[in-house]
């Protein structure tokens, strides 16, 4: 089954080059488009998208607000690709903390937006660069320590989040760690239980806002 998509950008040239891009590809299937993020929510409820690429600023409802109403108000959610013109602009990262799965800038080239959409579709955490993970160390706080103190986790899986944090998928932390792919797997879950993380994203927010990883 291909990953179906659902494109949301206030502009129709950027829909219109994300769309020839996504639907080149044999196992992606754009269904639909919205150009606000207030038309988000019946849209997904309608047409059940895997991956929602959601435009951060937008006249209406901008993307965070709308990631924020899709997971509160949908049942199973989508995915969540944050589209952004700068990879340093907070309201990305207000995204990313509202439950965002990872974001894709849009200068990218055809091959890096192909893989963010296949990546967060299966789950997998999109590589942080510097200016997100600095500016998730200056979200950090006492509170976000202690509940990283709190879910004891176990010195692998510290191993685990760490490789995380660098954004390595499963595979390849289980060649890091010289352990198989489920191994890691089981160990993932347990760092998002532990964590109370909705997925990998947002472990890896968890582990630079507590201090846990550095942003260097």
């Amino acid at each position: 089954m291909p990953v179906r998509v659902l494109l949301v950008d206030d502009e129709p040239l950027v829909r219109a080059g994300l769309r020839v891009v996504m639907e080149a590809q044999p196992d992606i299937e754009v269904v639909g488009e919205a150009a606000d993020g207030a038309a988000v929510i019946p849209l997904v409820r309608q047409l059940r998208p895997d991956v929602v690429a959601m435009d951060v600023r937008m006249p209406l409802m901008d993307g965070i607000e709308a990631t924020r109403a899709v997971l509160r108000t949908v049942t199973d959610p989508p995915k969540i690709l944050v589209i952004t013109t700068f990879e340093n602009d907070e309201y990305v990262y207000e995204a990313l903390r509202a439950g965002a799965d990872g974001f894709l800038l849009k200068r990218s080239r055809p091959a890096e937006v192909v893989n963010a959409v296949r990546l967060v579709a299966e789950g997998e955490s999109l590589l942080f660069p510097a200016a997100v993970r600095a500016l998730a160390a200056e979200y950090g706080s006492t509170k976000a320590r202690e509940s990283m103190r709190r879910a004891a986790l176990t010195e692998r899986e510290e191993a685990v989040l760490r490789l995380m944090a660098r954004g390595m998928n499963n595979l390849e932390i289980a060649k890091k760690l010289v352990v198989g792919a489920e191994t890691v797997k089981t160990h993932v879950s347990a760092i998002l239980a532990k964590l109370g993380a909705r997925d990998r994203t947002q472990a890896v927010i968890a582990a630079y806002e507590s201090g846990f990883v550095s942003p260097r």
